[in-house]
């Protein structure tokens, strides 16, 4: 996964951020939202949980547009897009604007904090058509938090904030679309952190890192954090954010991707829940 940095200090919002907002990390994103677009797994998913093409969604973690204008291109029309990072905000309403796309809401917001964020712009004069303009909260038909965008989001309380913060703005019902990478994908991954287990045990982990599950390493591509849970770890937080869990699946078990979507991102699963 790449060379792990040395800093002691603990991973938080603000580390994720000024990481989103380097500049090798904004190139790595804004090419694939320019190159690269949805992912066969993503489209077929994305028409699956959201008929409708008419109802108003919401994006979280959009980065620098790959999915927002994705979905545009496959018919939404009603569109919140919102990130935390303001550089590849920038990337995402540029490549809009570059596509003559000018009804997509660009919102920067975090997103363990987005009701009110959202409140604020709904009560504010917006150019562009949006739900926020024309019905109260929880104003959106469903929402999306694509290629582990919440995961993340350091600290499993803020993660669990994010969920919270989603079903406030959602209706009920809503579909809610995201991805996680599993601990236990492969014998390599679960070898690495029955290690990894014994270093938490004796105290000897990476001391930047908030939860077990936690990594934070270096690559070509600039430096990410990532929580890496199981499968009734991501049960438990539906559960208790008012999420009803419908659907998991492996990405493989989706779609067979092309050779730059794997090469974009390891192995992943998808989670599809509803607003109860």
């Amino acid at each position: 996964m790449g060379e792990v940095l040395g800093v002691s200090a603990k991973i938080s919002a603000a580390t994720v951020r000024d990481d989103f907002n380097d500049p090798v990390t904004v190139v790595h994103y804004t090419r694939a939202a320019h190159f690269l677009g949805l992912w066969e797994s993503e489209r077929i998913l994305i028409e699956r949980f959201f008929p409708d093409k008419t109802a108003p969604l919401l994006e979280a973690g959009c980065g620098a547009g790959r999915a927002t204008l994705g979905l545009w291109h496959l018919g939404y029309r009603d569109l919140t897009a919102f990130d935390f990072a303001e550089e590849l905000l920038d990337q995402a309403r540029q490549l809009a604007t570059d596509q003559g796309v000018t009804a997509i809401h660009f919102l920067h917001a975090d997103a363990t904090k987005l009701t009110s964020v959202l409140h604020d712009s709904s009560s504010s004069s917006v150019s562009q058509p949006s739900a926020l303009n024309s019905q109260p909260a929880p104003a959106f038909a469903g929402a999306l938090f694509l290629f582990n965008g919440l995961m993340q989001i350091p600290g499993r309380d803020h993660r669990r904030a994010a969920l919270r913060e989603l079903h406030a703005v959602c209706r009920t019902g809503a579909p809610l679309l995201f991805t996680t990478h599993d601990r236990d994908v492969s014998p390599t991954e679960r070898a690495l952190w029955r290690l990894e287990i014994l270093r938490w045990e004796n105290g000897t982990q990476d001391p930047r890192l908030v939860d077990f599950g936690d990594r934070y390493f270096e690559d070509e591509t600039g430096r990410t954090f990532m929580h890496l849970p199981d499968r009734a770890e991501i049960l438990e937080d539906l559960a208790a954010t008012g999420w009803t869990h419908t659907f998991d699946s492996l990405r493989r078990d989706i779609a067979k991707e092309s050779r730059a979507v794997r090469d974009f991102s390891d192995e992943c699963r998808f989670w599809s829940a509803v607003r109860t």
